[in-house]
């Protein structure tokens, strides 16, 4: 241990403790491609996230475990920072302008709903899967 650490204290990235969550990362152009497949035959949901913006982090955080996902949807995950390629692809495969944070329901290969910022939380999301 250092003497910054003795000082300050040494912090440790915490474990993801969230093992059990449904929430697949949207990490890759080729995963944005099976998406879109896949909701041929399952709704897909994506929600981009901006780990910068406060708006974005408290919607994520009472979002995510609102509804039991399992078997009625595909939910992914959008780091836009991380991954803004994928972001930009989003927008140009189904022409829905680019916002932080976002929603976007995904069915037979379209959008079927999208919204963003507080209205996330607002909805039913059973309602649309």
């Amino acid at each position: 241990m250092g003497l910054f650490d003795n000082v300050f204290g040494k912090r440790e990235k915490a474990p993801n403790k969230d093992t059990k969550s449904a929430w697949v990362s949207l990490t890759t152009l080729e995963q944005l491609d099976e998406l879109k497949e896949r909701s041929k035959e399952k709704t897909q949901l994506i929600f981009k996230h901006s780990t910068t913006c406060g708006i974005s982090g408290m919607t994520w955080r009472m979002f995510k475990d609102s509804y039991e996902w399992e078997g009625h949807c595909d939910p992914y995950f959008l780091d836009i920072h991380a991954h803004r390629d994928i972001s930009n692809a989003i927008a140009s495969m189904y022409s829905v302008r680019h916002e932080s944070p976002q929603l976007l329901i995904v069915n037979g290969g379209k959008v079927s709903f999208h919204t963003s910022h507080g209205a996330i939380t607002d909805i039913n999301i059973g309602d649309y899967l």
